[in-house]
């Protein structure tokens, strides 16, 4: 009974998640099986210990705090339960999942043209036919096609696409009515250890869905050189060739995540784009065809406390700022660049700008800091607050941030 116990431990801190409701009379209230037609995304568990037994209780494991008091009859309706919810997310979330084929036309080996397909997944984000998608799955494509659940297979068109957080909107025109837009989660927090379940179309077997947790959250992830995703939702959940552009959803069914990258070489270790920036980005796709990214026309050094120390400057981090663009927001808030060149070293600097530190009270410790901040928290036309030091001394300085050219 015991390793039967420890087995179910992950199986009912699920239902935490989701939310069940177990009180002291948490038996009766399980198996009296209160409304079958009830949602189940709607309940919470919470067991309750009698008063008197608070103080032995909290010398014991917490698995037995939780779960001592619980029949094997209360354990297999739990178990039931589970089962009940992931079988009612997939046939609640299945229909806004659509099958993406992508057509482009390649060289072959002879250097002649060859058409080829590729494969993907998407979801349905309004009743106007705009489908969400990753970037890689459509690019370059000369044919979008989109299949939805009851296998009506539609041409669908581009409207809109952002390579650097690799995403794309697509909108096909059929019926309202055979369109079933995904649910959004109400808070885009995302926590270590809540439910991660993605339903796409691995290797061509579609609408698969696989479970797992959220392993890690807010990791950069670098696409190539030049192009890095922020704040990255890792899950051990199975994500495979074909997942890409499906949808990552929590407990509830509701999206958390676009499925989009696997480390090559590791078992369960796959990424997803955050809804964070999917909510960022999405919009403006739908209504321009591309993301403004916002910058502070500035370049500079990343400081490191050894640079610090070199150049006796104030504080050990920051960006040290080399160039300020004319016309640019730094420039209109009156940062300065480099006065002067020295030599440390066998490298020669630029030296004497100002020392940016913060933004909107936020710590700026280096370039990458910098960049981050202006992709994930802040947009094009938003007016900021800049803290920098200069000759020593600590200023700021207000400016309108704009859009960040080629």
């Amino acid at each position: 009974m015991h390793h039967r116990r420890s087995a179910w431990i992950s199986i009912l801190l699920v239902l935490v998640l989701v939310g069940c409701t177990i009180s002291i009379d948490l038996e009766q209230a399980i198996l009296a099986n209160a409304d079958p037609d009830a949602n189940p995304a709607q309940q919470i568990v919470v067991y309750t210990p009698a008063p008197d037994n608070d103080v032995a209780l909290a010398e014991q494991p917490l698995s037995d705090q939780l779960f001592s008091n619980l029949s094997l009859e209360l354990w297999e309706a739990l178990l039931d339960a589970v089962d009940e919810v992931n079988s009612r997310v997939y046939e609640e979330v299945s229909p806004s999942v659509v099958h993406i084929t992508s057509r482009v036309i390649a060289r072959d080996f002879w250097g002649g043209w060859r058409p080829s397909e590729g494969a993907g997944s998407g979801f349905v984000i309004d009743r106007e036919g705009h489908i969400v998608t990753n970037h890689h799955v459509i690019e370059r494509a000369e044919t979008i096609e989109v299949t939805l659940l009851d296998e009506t297979v539609v041409e669908a068109q581009v409207v809109g696409v952002d390579p650097l957080s690799d995403l794309a909107v697509l909108r096909v025109d059929v019926d309202p009515d055979a369109l079933h837009p995904v649910t959004m989660s109400p808070s885009d927090e995302i926590r270590v250890g809540q439910r991660a379940i993605a339903i796409g179309n691995p290797f061509g077997l579609d609408w698969t869905m696989t479970i797992g947790v959220v392993s890690s959250v807010g990791r950069p992830l670098q696409l190539s050189d030049n192009r890095i995703l922020y704040g990255v939702v890792q899950t051990d959940a199975a994500i495979n060739p074909g997942n890409s552009g499906g949808p990552l959803l929590n407990a509830r069914g509701e999206l958390i995540g676009v499925n989009t990258a696997i480390r090559r070489g590791a078992d369960n270790i796959a990424f997803a784009i955050p809804l964070s920036t999917v909510q960022r980005v999405v919009p403006e796709l739908i209504a321009n065809g591309r993301y403004p990214r916002p910058w502070l026309a500035i370049s500079g050094y990343s400081v490191t406390p050894e640079l610090a120390e070199r150049l006796d400057l104030p504080v050990e981090r920051g960006v040290l700022i080399v160039r300020v663009q004319p016309g640019g927001p730094a420039d209109q808030a009156g940062l300065r660049g480099a006065q002067r060149e020295v030599v440390i070293g066998n490298s020669r600097l630029w030296v004497g700008g100002d020392l940016l530190v913060a933004i909107d009270g936020t710590p700026i410790a280096d370039n990458a800091a910098l960049h981050e901040y202006l992709e994930t928290r802040v947009r094009v036309g938003q007016e900021v607050e800049l803290t920098v030091y200069r000759d020593g001394q600590e200023i700021t300085a207000r400016t309108i941030l704009q859009e960040r050219q080629p």
